[in-house]
Formats: C-alpha cells, sequence, structure tokens
C-alpha cells in the first residue's frame, strides 16, 4: 500500500479555493474592496518579500476576524457541497480514483483551511491534513491555530500522522512554491502533472 499525498489549491483544483470562499462568503464588492485594501501585502507576496503565512493571515484576519464559528461552519460546509466539485479537474479526479481502488492510502495535504475541505474529503473518503483557524469564545479570530500547512510543515504533518513504515511508497502531487518540500520528501514526487 502506498500513501499518496495531493496539494489541492492548483493541483486538483482549477481554481484557488481560499479566494473563491472569500468571495462566497463577503459577497465580490467586499471581495474586490478587501484584497484592493489588502494589495500592497498580496503584491508582496507575489514578490516573495512577504511569506504565504503573513498574507494568508492578513486575508483571513480581514475577512473574518469577528464572524461567530457557528456561522463559519455552517458557511463552510454549504460552500463545500456547493462549489468545489465545480473546480475539480477530471484527470486528476480519475488519478485520486485508480489509487484508491489500487488500496493506497491517499490524503489531501493543503494550506487551505480545513472548515471547508474536511466534508469534501469525508464524502471522498479522503484523508486531511490542512490549514486550521483560530476559535476563541465562539468567534473566528482570523488567526492560524499551529502552523500553516505549507512547505516544510506538509512534510512535518505527514511524517506526525502516518506510520511511513506501513507503506511501500510515499507519492505527492504539487503545483507551487508550497509543495516543494512535500515532492522532494516523496520517493515519487510530481509537479503540476495536471495541469499541462
Amino acid at each position: 500500500m502506498n500513501l499518496v499525498c495531493f496539494d489541492f489549491d492548483g493541483t486538483i483544483t482549477y481554481d484557488d479555493s481560499l479566494l473563491g470562499f472569500i468571495a462566497y462568503v463577503v459577497g465580490f464588492k467586499k471581495f474586490f474592496k478587501g484584497v484592493l485594501k489588502l494589495s500592497p501585502i498580496l503584491v508582496g507576496y507575489k514578490l516573495k518579500i512577504i511569506s504565504n503565512n503573513f498574507a494568508r493571515r492578513a486575508l483571513l484576519t480581514h475577512f473574518f476576524k469577528g464572524m461567530s464559528e457557528d456561522k463559519f461552519a455552517r458557511i463552510s460546509y454549504k460552500y463545500s457541497a456547493t462549489h468545489i466539485d465545480d473546480i475539480l479537474i477530471p484527470k486528476a479526479m480519475q488519478k485520486i480514483k485508480q489509487y484508491k481502488e489500487n488500496g493506497d492510502k491517499v490524503v489531501i495535504v493543503s494550506a487551505s483551511l480545513e472548515d471547508w475541505l474536511k466534508p469534501w474529503c469525508d464524502k471522498m473518503d479522503l484523508g486531511l491534513l490542512a490549514t486550521k483557524i483560530e476559535r476563541k469564545n465562539g468567534v473566528i479570530t482570523g488567526e492560524i491555530l499551529g502552523k500553516n500547512c505549507y512547505a516544510k510543515e506538509k512534510v512535518r504533518r505527514i511524517k506526525e500522522t502516518f506510520d511511513l513504515s506501513k507503506f511501500d511508497k510515499i507519492i505527492a502531487y504539487g503545483d507551487s512554491r508550497g509543495d516543494k518540500e512535500m515532492i522532494e520528501f516523496a520517493d515519487e514526487g510530481y509537479y503540476k502533472f495536471f495541469n499541462e
């Protein structure tokens, strides 16, 4: 049995689920207004001056700080049920299906929030390692709980969660800088495999 790790956004999807989720929750007008306000941070991230962790935290805090955790959970579940299937790459889903039919353990390893990924992963019978958003006193703080599931953290989570000696091989798929360490760690690594 192999352990097969797939990044989510851009690897098995055409679109970024975080940005899609934000636009879904706040509406396009507030989304574009917020992105404009955060543009120095987002440009800094694109230029690799600002870390993924800092940029992600800024987005989450700006749009979700103060929202009740119940409302956030309901919206996340609804987004998962109504939007994720629309952004999936069919070739990627076919590959996931093949691995599952082969008896392999398939897990999504993503910097996106587990709030909207978990319902979809549960439906698809896939494992999940993802970023968690902090909650305090029944509200969303916008801060990341623990570490962003990105770069080295992806490998750390995989090692922490699974007894790797039980698998014949570790196979990984990714599409960005945040997947580099996971791809290099794997016995078989594939970069932008479904984007050709």
